[in-house]
């Protein structure tokens, strides 16, 4: 039987699916490419669906190969392991360790180099929830505590009542969703399947109609439309796209290597909820970020305390154990991620000043097995590092 958290990360596949748009007839479904277009597509998603640009600046930060390189040998599944007997056995395209923001290891696989981005799928919520935390250090948004609707006016009269900008990020509206993505009429489905009319968000639109069922702020209910409803949110709130807030505040500020690119959906807003394309060392620039206490070329990006705050467990009940943060995973083994289905994470251990990425090709979304070799690589990276 599949984990809370496996069935959270099987939920988040329909919302990446439904909501792209095709830049040529013919593309089928992400969730079932084949193997060979998991490893062309995912590193040039922008060949596939309509993008915007997250454009870097002029100076990269570096990051620096350390002394000691690490070559972590580990025993899972009745037999041993390398990291790049990893890679081939499931299909992984990049791994990076960087430790005191220094590269112990980086290897590559799937005929992807550093230049070469590799889609997030669900990783960039958790961008987005930092590009939140953003907005309130500038002012742009009052508070966590702030009214959805204050930002989003549509949504008066609706269960969105009363929910606060911190309740959203937890996942915790109360508003009553169905994530069932083997019913056609749930929420998830039919929230993806309306007509743009001029000048209403369709998502917006949508997620108004719906009811409330529990008090705000007190279940965790995974919901891949107010991941998204969070980036619309921002937007308005700064007055820009997410793509070039992204930009101002982390790609150009931080020194990323590379332009990030970004997918929209139909109403031609980018995924809250999804699917940023990112180099591998990039990647490992965002957990360096954040280790680095939201500082950017030593000037604050977000509020004190936040990185801590958005990382620690926020919301129990209905949660994978130990809880949720601001679309943060924590971790029981220690430490937090960001995580997208077919593979793809960021884990960051504070106390060890370690940031693993690791980007792959799964052949399934999800899969006990697959989180449990996973597994097994963190921790023998994590012993290896120390």
């Amino acid at each position: 039987m599949r984990t809370v958290l496996g069935l959270a990360a099987a939920l988040a596949l329909g919302g990446a699916a439904a909501a792209q748009v095709p830049v040529k007839p013919d593309i089928p479904s992400i969730l079932v490419w084949s193997p060979q277009q998991q490893a062309d597509w995912y590193r040039s998603i922008e060949s596939v669906y309509k993008v915007e640009t997250v454009a870097r600046g002029d100076k990269v930060r570096p990051l620096p190969r350390a002394a000691r390189q690490i070559a972590p040998t580990w025993t899972h599944a009745g037999r041993s392991w390398t990291v790049r007997d990893y890679m081939d056995a499931h299909r992984v395209s990049g791994v990076l360790v960087l430790k005191d923001g220094e590269i112990l290891l980086e290897e590559y696989g799937l005929g992807r180099g550093p230049d070469d981005r590799w889609t997030s799928f669900s990783v960039a919520k958790s961008v987005t929830s930092t590009l939140a935390g953003a907005a309130i250090r500038e002012g742009k948004i009052a508070s966590l505590a702030s009214p959805v609707t204050d930002y989003i006016p549509e949504l008066k009269g609706s269960g969105y009542d009363g929910v606060t900008v911190r309740q959203l990020l937890m996942m915790s509206s109360g508003v009553k969703w169905n994530e069932d993505y083997t019913d056609p009429n749930s929420d998830v489905a039919r929230s993806v399947s309306l007509p743009i009319e001029p000048g209403k968000n369709p998502l917006v639109t949508y997620m108004a109609r719906l009811p409330r069922a529990h008090e705000p702020g007190t279940l965790f209910n995974y919901n891949t439309g107010e991941t998204d409803l969070v980036g619309i949110l921002v937007s308005r709130a700064v007055g820009k796209s997410l793509a070039a807030y992204a930009s101002e505040k982390i790609w150009r500020p931080y020194g990323m290597e590379r332009d990030a690119i970004w997918m929209v959906d139909p109403a031609g807003h980018e995924r809250g909820g999804c699917c940023m394309s990112i180099t591998l060392r990039d990647y490992g620039r965002i957990g360096q970020f954040m280790l680095d206490g939201g500082m950017a070329d030593g000037t604050p990006v977000l509020p004190d305390g936040w990185t801590t705050e958005a990382t620690t467990p926020q919301i129990v009940k209905g949660a994978p154990p130990p809880g949720y943060g601001y679309f943060w995973w924590m971790r029981p083994q220690g430490g937090y991620e960001a995580r997208g289905i077919f593979g793809q994470g960021i884990l960051i251990v504070p106390g060890e000043k370690l940031v693993v990425v690791v980007n792959s090709a799964w052949p399934t979304a999800v899969g006990q097995d697959l989180g449990a070799a996973r597994l097994a690589l963190y921790e023998a990276i994590r012993a290896a590092a120390k």
